[in-house]
């Protein structure tokens, strides 16, 4: 899969860790000619896109805007402000926090989802799963 990484922040390089977690999720589901894109910002401008396109004024970890067409998955936009604040509050670390919301994201754009609880249940343990093989633990 190639990952577009933006980062709009221009303060660390996390491109590591979402092409460690983008190789996992590539291997799990065959997505060799797939694309993505993995947008990097800070609360305003995650609050500001949460407000347009799903009506609510806070800001959020992880929006993802799937596409599916012409092998483009679509697009991850994650808050590293709120990616921080999520790690300080979970006490791990900030890599298995953005490795988290990267395979959260990545696994909407494949359909998956957890407005039931019986899909929440699904999601969550295959996110488990892809994060545990790449040893990024809680």
């Amino acid at each position: 899969m190639k990952i577009n990484i933006v980062n709009y922040l221009n303060d660390i390089d996390h491109s590591k860790t979402i092409e460690l977690v983008g190789n996992a999720v590539d291997h799990k589901f065959s997505l060799q000619k797939m694309e993505v894109s993995i947008i990097l910002v800070g609360n305003d401008k995650i609050q500001e896109l949460n407000r347009q396109y799903r009506e609510k004024d806070y800001p959020t970890d992880v929006l993802t805007f799937p596409d599916g067409e012409h092998h483009y998955l679509g697009d991850i936009v994650i808050s590293l402000e709120k990616c921080e604040e999520q790690r300080l509050s979970y006490n791990h670390s900030f890599e298995r926090e953005l490795g988290f919301l990267v395979v959260h994201g990545l696994l909407h754009t494949l359909g998956y989802d957890h407005i039931s609880k019986e899909d929440e249940i699904e999601m969550f343990l295959l996110q488990d799963n892809i994060l545990e093989t790449i040893e990024l633990k809680r």
